[in-house]
């Protein structure tokens, strides 16, 4: 990895979705904090100049068109990229267009000479615990982002957290009560995960964030109060349009399922994710 390519403090610019920005992890007067301000502050002491882009509900696209110019106008040393769910949860999903948007963030980043910091998630079905025929969909879309994640970090010499899978995603004591987004646990376990990776290759020399958090857990009354306000605007609003074409899925699932025939959903998916790939152009010269 290289080092900095100035004197002065470290730039990190973080970039993604609600995750990035810190949903989860409240830090009073309806403020987030999240695992990359906990990262921030474990890089270089105090030598850190961090801004965080990540918006709630952004996909791919947010990420390429919004939040990648004002990243790049601050020349950062390292950037972020945690992004993908959101793209799973709507009726436009294209593993296609996912894979070409960040094809070209992790590029541009790249030939600003920004270390880049990756991360495949856990599918939202598991997380919300969804029936069988419902939540198969969905992590099937989510395994053809996490592929395409995995490849082009790989491509782009990206620093890649495997965080789709393990402890972190079973314990419950670590997510919030919506089930989609870490508790303050959660995001300090991400941040130390992310810290360890960094400190791996000379890049975090700062002291690693604590993993004891600094609020005390959410009680169940206000878990409970967050679900009936929040809470159930967010499922709304992604059911709206996500849906009719999740239960036009499901019905598919079920109808393989009852032919013994779902392998062929799941070898349609990974044609269309190596054809996204494929259709991407060849590496930057020096890049694997």
């Amino acid at each position: 990895m290289r080092p900095p390519r100035h004197e002065g403090p470290l730039r990190f610019v973080a970039l993604g979705d609600s995750l990035t920005e810190g949903v989860g992890d409240p830090v009073g007067d309806g403020e987030w904090r999240g695992w990359a301000a906990l990262l921030a502050e474990g890089l270089a002491g105090e030598r850190v100049g961090f801004t965080n882009l990540a918006v709630s509900g952004s996909q791919t696209r947010d990420v390429l068109e919004r939040q990648l110019p004002a990243a790049l106008e601050l020349r950062p040393d390292l950037v972020s990229v945690v992004v993908g769910v959101n793209d799973t949860l709507r009726c436009t999903f294209d593993i296609g267009a996912v894979a070409t948007r960040l094809d070209r963030v992790y590029a541009a980043c790249g030939e600003q000479g920004a270390v880049l910091l990756t991360a495949c998630l856990p599918d939202p079905g598991t997380m919300l615990g969804l029936p069988g025929a419902l939540a198969h969909p969905l992590a099937r879309r989510q395994r053809a982002v996490n592929t395409v994640v995995h490849a082009l970090s790989q491509r782009y010499a990206a620093l890649h957290l495997h965080a789709c899978e393990g402890d972190w995603v079973t314990d419950r004591a670590l997510w919030s009560a919506d089930r989609l987004h870490p508790g303050e646990r959660g995001h300090r376990r991400l941040a130390l995960r992310f810290h360890e990776l960094l400190a791996e290759h000379g890049l975090a020399t700062g002291p690693a964030p604590s993993a004891e958090p600094e609020f005390p857990d959410p009680t169940r009354s206000a878990s409970l109060r967050w679900l009936a306000t929040a809470g159930t605007g967010w499922v709304a609003r992604r059911c709206t349009d996500l849906l009719p074409q999740l239960l036009s899925l499901a019905a598919d699932e079920l109808r393989h399922r009852a032919r013994g025939t779902s392998a062929r959903l799941d070898l349609r998916a990974s044609a269309a994710v190596s054809a996204a790939l494929a259709g991407l152009s060849a590496a930057p010269a020096g890049r694997p």
